[in-house]
C-alpha cells in the first residue's frame, strides 16, 4: 500500500458495524463508539477493472461526533466464514492484490459535521489473468475515548474489483430448511459459484405456504466467493407497516432468481 499526491489534482470521481470493527458487504454503514462517529458512503465497491491500468474511486466519510476526530486509513484482507462472519488481516495474503491499491492518504482529521471525500485507486499489474480483487479500505478512529477502558472504533470499506471480465457462475446444489436459534423455520438455498468473482442472487420468487398462504421472497443478500457453497436463506418480502408473515412449511416456492443478467430457475418445495 502507497499514497500517490497525484490523487489531489484529479476531479470527484457507504460487511458490518461494531465498537472495535465493520465491515459494510451491504446496506448504510454508521458507526459510533465514544471517541469515533463516522458515517461511510458508499459502504462497498464491485468495480470492472483492466490489467495495466489504473481504476480511481471515491467515498465519503462524514465526521458526525460533536468534537473534532481524528483518523487512520489503511487497508486490510479479509476473510467470509462460513458463519457469514468476517475476518479482517493486516498481513498480506498469499494471493492478496493489497499492493495493487494506492490511497489518497493515511491520516485524516475532521471538524463536527465535516465530509471528506476520500480517493482510492486499483492499477492490476499488465498481464494479470482474469480474478477478482478483494480487500477491504479501514476507517479508524485515531483518538479512543478516555473512560475506564479504551475504546475505539473502525469501518471497512469493502471492494470487489473483477479484472479482465472476471464473472461468477451460480447454481443451486441443494434446498432445504433450517431451524434458527429462536426456533422458527427458514428455507435455505445452497449456491454453489464456479466461477472467477463474487455473486450475489437477487429478485423475488413466488411461495405458497402449507396453509395456503401467498408470498414473495427475496434471497439474502450474502456474497458467494468463488469456489465455495454458500447457504443463502429465502425470506419473506415484508410490506411497509405490516408484520413479518407467519409461514407454515411446508413452502412450495416457484420463479427466477437472478445474478448479473442471468436468471436462477428455482422450483422446489422447501419442508421439514
Amino acid at each position: 500500500m502507497h499514497s500517490f499526491p497525484f490523487l489531489r489534482r484529479f476531479g470527484t470521481v457507504w460487511s458490518l458495524v461494531c465498537l472495535c470493527i465493520g465491515m459494510a458487504l451491504s446496506g448504510t454503514s454508521p458507526a459510533q463508539a465514544q471517541g469515533f462517529a463516522a458515517y461511510i458512503t458508499p459502504p462497498r465497491f464491485e468495480i470492472q477493472a483492466t490489467a495495466g491500468t489504473s481504476t480511481r474511486q471515491v467515498f465519503e466519510i462524514q465526521h458526525v461526533g460533536q468534537l473534532k476526530g481524528g483518523y487512520r486509513i489503511y487497508t486490510n484482507d479479509w476473510t467470509f466464514q462460513p458463519d457469514n462472519s468476517v475476518v479482517f488481516s493486516d498481513a498480506l495474503a498469499p494471493d492478496s492484490c493489497r499492493p495493487w491499491v494506492a490511497i489518497e492518504r493515511r491520516e485524516l482529521t475532521l471538524e463536527s459535521g465535516a465530509r471528506y471525500r476520500f480517493r482510492f485507486e486499483i492499477t492490476p499489474p499488465a498481464g494479470t489473468p482474469p480474478r477478482e480483487c478483494r480487500f477491504a479500505i479501514m476507517v479508524e478512529g485515531r483518538d479512543p475515548a478516555k473512560s475506564s477502558v479504551d475504546v475505539g472504533g473502525r469501518i471497512g470499506v469493502i471492494v470487489y474489483a473483477a479484472v479482465g471480465g472476471a464473472a461468477p457462475v451460480l447454481e443451486v446444489s441443494t434446498t432445504r430448511v433450517t431451524k434458527t436459534p429462536d426456533g422458527k423455520t427458514v428455507a435455505l438455498i445452497d449456491v454453489r459459484n464456479s466461477g472467477n468473482a463474487h455473486g450475489r442472487l437477487e429478485g423475488f420468487v413466488n411461495g405458497t405456504d402449507a396453509g395456503g398462504q401467498r408470498l414473495e421472497l427475496s434471497p439474502a443478500d450474502v456474497p458467494i466467493m468463488p469456489g465455495e457453497t454458500r447457504s443463502i436463506a429465502l425470506v419473506p418480502v415484508i410490506e411497509e407497516g405490516k408484520p413479518a408473515p407467519e409461514v407454515r412449511f411446508p413452502l412450495i416456492v416457484k420463479g427466477n432468481l437472478e445474478w448479473g443478467k442471468n436468471r436462477l430457475p428455482l422450483d422446489a418445495s422447501f419442508g421439514p
